[in-house]
């Protein structure tokens, strides 16, 4: 339960880092941000993989690259779905979904290790 709460808390400060970086992305609160980040784990689990799945001839092709298309498609099905979250274009999809990535690997290269000792 604890790692749950401290990746859903890590992936609301995410998007709420997205929020102030990536114009054309935007929260109304914090409430929001929680929910979105509720919906975009849940999305992330559910939808992207058949995402990936369908789009496998593409991003085979694409080397690869078109997986940031897939991985925006998800950021902005999540503005969809949550009241309060808005993204105005594909291109800031992709983008937040980017920093969103990267954010949440930074503060998670923090505090996901094992604790130390025998």
């Amino acid at each position: 339960m604890r790692r749950f709460l401290a990746h859903w808390i890590t992936t609301a400060v995410a998007l709420g880092v997205c929020t102030w970086i990536v114009p054309g992305v935007r929260a109304a609160s914090i409430g929001a941000l929680l929910v979105a980040a509720i919906v975009l784990g849940f999305l992330n689990a559910i939808v992207r993989p058949i995402l990936v799945l369908l789009t496998l001839p593409i991003t085979v092709l694409t080397l690869g690259l078109f997986y940031f298309v897939v991985n925006g498609v998800v950021f902005a099905l999540t503005s969809v779905v949550v009241p309060g979250f808005q993204v105005d274009s594909i291109g800031g999809a992709i983008v937040g979904a980017l920093v969103v990535s990267l954010v949440s690997w930074f503060i998670g290269s923090f505090g996901g290790g094992r604790p130390a000792g025998p």
